[in-house]
Order: structure tokens, then sequence, then C-alpha cells
């Protein structure tokens, strides 16, 4: 069985199999009779650990890391949900301040008490107390009585009240709360300790009515030769155990996690009990391949497994769990490799120097994180900020300056994703961008083509890989033609040329070729005639004679398609673009398998070129991706810089793309690189908009646009200056003025709702800082993200 194009040949061109693609490493073309589950022992585990792809924690921590459902773009490996609103709380400092003067005014009025400066508080204790327990003159108990525990009683009572009292209007508890909540553990056992100490010198020294209490209730011996001596020691061991009980809370509050108060974020929570394990291939389990789980379980927490691999075999079972024929096939693979099972057909199991933090559970790639300003919304502020093929699959648009980040910062680890997706079996990616852009080493590629090197390994097929005249004419009128040709009419004139061509040869014209016929060349097209007339094809005959009426006049598109195609005829580009069919030439048809291709374009040298190679792959990626019959990978192009590479057709390719599973990421430094008259669709036809740090306001309209407006609450505040007829009033007035140097006024706030720009241009010119980009994000089912200011550096 195949498992989609992951093993077997890897054509990209009609007829028989090329070398542009490598070929598996020694996969299996049948399964094995014997199988795990009739009990042949299992093939001894691999030693080797594969390459070091991720830093962190093991593949066991982080399979069962949360990733709870969150909004387009957020990274949601370990992802902490935010409320949707901002909490109301008071400021740290005005809860500390009241806590501070409620605690001096308890201190202040307890000292008043204890030290008798406010008189006959103790008199509703004499009235609910039998005569004989006071004295006739004095407030002091009668020794022998029940005048003194009474007293100790309600001196500590009245304590209690106080502080209590006071305490709880000064909000003491939310103050420790907030202290240790912004300060931490650490800052929470040196105030327990702090107070404690403080809290246990009061208590010994008396100042706090405890220990009275406590000794007022202890059983005195008054006789006996030893009775001083007993009562010290009693009095000792009841200040000892004092003590101790005192300093018990203390330690409690040392140790106490505080807890956040409902509506804030939390730690994300474990796994919920009764949830499978991912560890532990629950999805095997369930089909009934517990010997199989076991041994994948045992790689992953051995360490002989990384991400990659857990990717790519669980994308080869939801494959092949479909038929009993994959299943069979599935279970010999795994049984003979391993983790090693599936491999991509390169044999890598990795990427060189990966960068950038990937979550290949979820397809997901961190590019930054969501600034805390009032700019975005609450629930999106510091959370991280990732993109996914579900996110891809709309499109996106990067708008920045030279130097803003645009290759470093977005398009580099975007295509480190997508060739780990490419590696796992899930995506293909094709990437393009100049001779001198750093996108990665050779060896993370499959493909690697430079455009006018010599020693480039492939050549590019002009053609697309087709073999039908009319399409392969549609193809090259829409590369080849400017904003002033009409498509229809270039695209019949190669049409003309290219079917006549195609049935006396069998192939396509070459670069020089096609530029003469172009051109009108007489020998050339006597040669055709010749041909044709001699084969019998009369009504390819009558296109060359329409052909040659049409060229020379007026509005024949010919000579400017010579003219253009003439970019490509130049001795640098001599070897490329053979049709001869000696080479393998790299089509588009090889996104059927999970190839990763990087195409190198001769950008300093031949400007005009680049372009027109540029838009020849963009309308070779378009035509095929939405042609594709297996859609189940993810197919994505990458243009580095996509300047005058888009047409009108192009653009209404990229809004079929979602559909198709496919998308493209379009760089530019400028919209200015983008015609007028395509301004407008192309920013309604992707889905996701990126303005990097720098851009122009001209751009920045252009996303201020897009991104509409919202309704927003204004605060305007008006001061009016205090007049009064009272003498008073008009002194105090003036003695304030001569204080401070201002007049009294009181302020009016009036509060209301305008509608205004979610980003101005203005805001996007000069208020973006350096390395930041501000960006919205669709997803294909439609959910999308208002525009949010990131920070690409964290």
């Amino acid at each position: 069985m195949e498992f989609e194009g992951t093993h077997g040949s890897r054509s990209t061109h009609d007829g028989p199999p090329h070398a542009d693609i490598p070929r598996p490493a020694g996969a299996p073309s049948a399964p094995a009779p014997a199988s795990p589950a009739s009990g042949a022992p299992l093939p001894p585990k691999p030693t080797a650990v594969p390459d070091a792809a991720r830093s962190g924690p093991t593949l066991v921590d982080w399979l069962r890391t949360p990733r709870p459902a969150a909004a387009p773009g957020v990274w949601r490996y370990g992802h902490v949900p935010r409320p949707d609103r901002e909490t109301d709380e008071t400021p740290l400092r005005t809860v500390l301040s009241g806590a501070t003067i409620s605690f001096l005014v308890a201190v202040l009025l307890w000292s008043l008490l204890r030290n008798g400066y406010i008189p006959y508080w103790s008199v509703p204790l004499r009235l609910f107390t039998p005569s004989d327990w006071w004295r006739p003159l004095g407030s002091a108990p009668v020794p022998g009585t029940g005048g003194p525990v009474a007293l100790a009683v309600y001196r500590f009572v009245v304590f209690g009240v106080v502080f209590g009292g006071i305490g709880r209007f000064g909000r003491w508890p939310y103050a420790w709360n907030r202290l240790a909540r912004e300060y931490g553990h650490r800052a929470q056992v040196v105030l327990a300790v702090l107070a404690g100490l403080l809290t246990v010198t009061l208590v010994r020294g008396d100042w706090v009515p405890l220990r009275p209490l406590v000794l007022s209730m202890l059983p005195y011996e008054l006789t006996g030769a030893d009775a001083v001596y007993a009562n010290q020691q009693m009095e000792d061991t009841a200040t000892l155990v004092l003590t101790i009980a005192t300093a018990l809370p203390f330690v409690w509050l040392a140790l106490r996690r505080v807890t956040p108060p409902a509506g804030t974020a939390t730690a994300p929570a474990a796994p919920a009990a009764g949830v499978p394990d991912p560890a532990s291939w629950p999805e095997l389990r369930a089909a009934g391949l517990v010997e199989v789980a076991d041994r994948l379980a045992a790689e992953a927490a051995s360490g002989t497994m990384n991400d990659i691999d857990y990717a790519r075999i669980r994308t080869a079972w939801e494959t092949a769990a479909a038929t009993s024929e994959g299943r069979a096939a599935f279970l010999h693979e795994v049984h003979t490799h391993g983790a090693a099972a599936f491999l991509h057909p390169s044999g890598s199991r990795s990427l060189p120097g990966r960068a950038a933090a990937h979550d290949l559970v979820l397809r997901q790639v961190r590019l930054g994180t969501v600034t805390d300003t009032a700019r975005n919304p609450y629930p999106r502020r510091t959370t991280g900020l990732a993109l996914a093929p579900d996110v891809l699959g709309t499109s996106m648009l990067v708008v920045g300056p030279s130097g803003s980040g645009k290759t470093t910062r977005l398009v580099r680890p975007l295509v480190e994703s997508l060739s780990l997706q490419a590696l796992a079996g899930q995506a293909a990616v094709v990437v393009v961008g100049s001779d001198t852009t750093p996108l990665g080493p050779d060896e993370a590629y499959d493909v690697v083509i430079r455009v006018g090197d010599p020693a480039s390994p492939h050549d590019l097929d002009l053609y697309g890989g087709t073999s039908d005249p009319d399409r392969a004419a549609a193809l090259l009128a829409d590369v080849l033609a400017s904003d002033t040709t009409d498509i229809r009419r270039a695209t019949t004139a190669l049409a003309q040329l290219l079917g006549p061509f195609h049935a006396v040869h069998g192939r396509f014209p070459s670069v020089p070729e096609l530029r003469e016929l172009l051109d009108g060349s007489p020998v050339l097209l006597q040669g055709l005639r010749t041909a044709l007339e001699g084969a019998g094809h009369a009504s390819l005959v009558r296109e060359l004679d329409a052909r040659a009426r049409q060229q020379g006049t007026g509005g024949d598109p010919a000579t400017h398609l010579a003219d253009r195609i003439a970019l490509l005829d130049r001795p640098a580009f001599a070897g490329f673009f053979d049709t001869s069919g000696a080479g393998a030439p790299f089509t588009m048809r090889a996104l059927e398998h999970p190839v990763r291709v990087r195409i190198d374009l001769p950008e300093s040298g031949h400007a005009e070129a680049s372009r027109l190679l540029a838009r020849l792959v963009l309308a070779q990626f378009l035509g095929r991706t939405t042609g594709r019959t297996d859609r189940s990978r993810f197919a994505c192009l990458v243009l580095d810089d996509a300047a005058h590479t888009l047409t009108a057709a192009t653009v209404r390719g990229l809004q079929r793309l979602r559909s198709a599973h496919a998308g493209v990421v379009l760089g530019l430094r400028t919209v200015e690189d983008v015609p007028e008259h395509l301004r407008t669709p192309l920013f309604g036809a992707v889905g996701c908009r990126v303005a990097l740090a720098g851009v122009t306001t001209w751009d920045g309209k252009r996303f201020a646009e897009t991104w509409g407006t919202e309704w927003v609450e204004t605060r305007d505040v008006t001061s009016r200056t205090v007049r009064s007829d009272e003498p008073l009033t008009r002194v105090a007035h003036a003695v304030r003025k001569l204080v401070t140097g201002r007049a009294v006024t009181t302020d009016a706030v009036t509060v209301r709702e305008v509608e205004r720009e979610r980003w101005s241009a203005s805001d996007l010119a000069h208020g973006v800082p350096p390395g930041h980009a501000v960006l919205s994000l669709t997803d294909v089912g439609g959910e999308h993200t208002p525009p949010l200011l990131v920070d690409l550096r964290a």
C-alpha cells in the first residue's frame, strides 16, 4: 500500500521517474506475513537517539502539556486562558496606604485605651459583673475573685473588636494577598516571618492582652514553701506554649499559596482524570493494537522518538486506519522500524538548526507575543502568537521595508514549520527568494533550484508540466503579459504557436525557439507548416495562417510577448528550461508528495527575469493546487519578495485556495509594488494581513481601510474655574491659588461612544516599535481576530 506518496516513486514530471525527489530509505513494498499481534517477538528498539530537534521538556511531557481551545493565532501549547475583560482592582499603592493608615489608627486607639486616656471604657464590665469583684474607689479587681479573669477577658475582647473592626475596614487580608501575588512566594515568606516575630514580641511584652488572659486562668498555689517556684515554672511553661501557638498562624501564612481571584488567568491545569494519555497512543489501543502502542510509548519515554516521529506516525495511522490493508501495512512498518517508521523519502528525522518554537501536534509555529497594551483586546494580551495551516490556508500578505524582520522573523519560521510538517508527511512547501536571501541550508530541502547557476542540480519547467497547449498558452500569457496587454489576445497568440509546435515535435518549444516563433521567424514557421501539412493537421495549419495574418499588426501582442520572453533568453539561463526531455525539470506535480523545495532567483543580476520567474512559479502553483485530487496535505508557496508578480488572474486564484487546502505567503516591501487596480482586490483576497514596523502612511492607509472602524468609549474632561460670592470662600480660593499657582477649578467628565479606525495610517507608520508588527488573522472556517500589535522578538 502507498501511504499517500510517503513511499514509492517520486516523479515530478510526466513519464519515467526522475531524480529530483530523493527515493525512500529502505521502506518495504508489501507487509510481511508475521505481525506483532501474532505473538512474533518485536525487533530490538533503536538505541540511536535522533538529532536534537527541541530543547526543553521531554517528548512525553511535551505531549501531556495541555492545549486548550483558543481563537485563531493563539499559541495553544500550555496556553493560559485570560478573562474577557480586565479585573477592576484597586492599585496596590492605594491598598497598602489604606491598610497602613488603618493599622496606625488601631494602634493609637488601643494605646489610648490601654494607658487609661479614654475613661470609663471598663464601665460595661462593672455593670454586668458582681460588685464584690471590684474595689470601691477604683477599677482594680479584688484578688481571689472572678474579677481578674473577667478583666483579662474583657481587655482581650476589646482588643479583638478594635483590631478586627478596623482591620476589616482597612482590608488587611486583601492587602496581604495582593502583596503576595505581586511580589511572589518569597516575599510572602519574608513578610510572614517579620510579622510573626513582631507579634510574638508584642505578646510576650503584654502589649497584646493574650498572655495576661492565659495567666489569669492558671491554677496558682497560694500556700506552701515551693509555691513561688511552682507558680513561676507554670507561668514559664504557659508562656512557651503561648509563644508557639502565636507563631503557628504565621507559619501557615508563609506556606500558604495565594490563589488569584476569580476571573484571572491561572496556570494550565493538568489533564483531567479519565482523559487518555496522548503519550500512550490511545487511538492505537482503541483499535486493538495494544502491543504496537506499547512499543511506541516505550520509545517515546526512552528518548528514541522525537516530535517529528510522533507526528509522522500519527499521520500515517490516520491514513491507514480506514482500511484493513492499510492497518496491516501500518502494523508491519511499525513492527519493523519502530519510531523510524514511515520515514520521509529524504530519510531525515529532523531539521538542522531549528530556531523557532514548534508544536507539531497542532502544526503551529510561534512567531512572537501579543503586547500588553491598550491597543490589543484584553484576552489576547501577553499570549503567544502562532500560525498554522488553518490560518495560512487563507493566504497571507506581509508588508514591511528592508530590515523590518520580514524574512528573519516571519518567513524563516514559517518555512521551518512547513518543512517540519513535510518531514511528518503533512505538508508540501515551495519557497522562492533571491540568491542572497537566507532561507535555510540546502540540507533542509529536498529540491534546490538555483536559476542561472550552472551547478544547480535541478531545472524548472517553463510550462508547469502540462501537455495541453491551451493550458500552457493560458499560463504563459498570464505570466508574460503586462498590465496593458489583452490576456485573451495573448493567450490566443501563444496557443496558435504552441499547438502546432507540440504536434510536430512532441514537446513545447525551448526559450530561444519560443522567442523566434513570437518574432515570426520565417524559417521556423515554414518548417512547422510543411510538417503539419505532411501529417494532415489542417486545423493546426489554419492556426499558423491566422498567426501569420496577425503578425505585425497594431494590436498584435506577439511583439510584447517576445520582448518579455527575451528576459529568459540570456546566456546565464542557457542551460535552464530544457524541454528536450534529457533533464528532470521540477514541476508543481511534486506537491502531491511531502516535498520541500527552494528556488533561488538571480535577483542581483537579473531583477526583471527574477520577477518573471516568480510570477511563473506563482501561476503554476495556483493552477496545480486548485486542480489537485488529493488535498490531504497542505500545500504552501512562500514568496519572500512578491513585487510585480501579481496579476488579475493570480489574485482571483488566491481566493480559491481556501477550499483547496493550500495557501500563499506574499512578502512585499511596499504596496506600491502591486498595480493600482489590484491593491484593493489583493487585500480582500487574503485573510491574513501583516504590517511591519516602518511602513509608509500610504501603505498604512490600505491596512486602515481594510481593518475598518470600531466603537470605542471616550472620556472628555472639561475644567471650569470655580467662582464664589462668599467672602470666606473667595479668601480660601485666593490662598489656594497663591500656594499652588493654579486657579481653583472643577472638572466635568463626558463619556460617550465614537467610531474610530482600529489602526490609523499614522499609527501604523509611526506608532509601531521596531521588531513589532500589526497583524490580523482569519482561518479557513471564517473565524477572525482583530488587528493585534505583536512583538516578534519575544
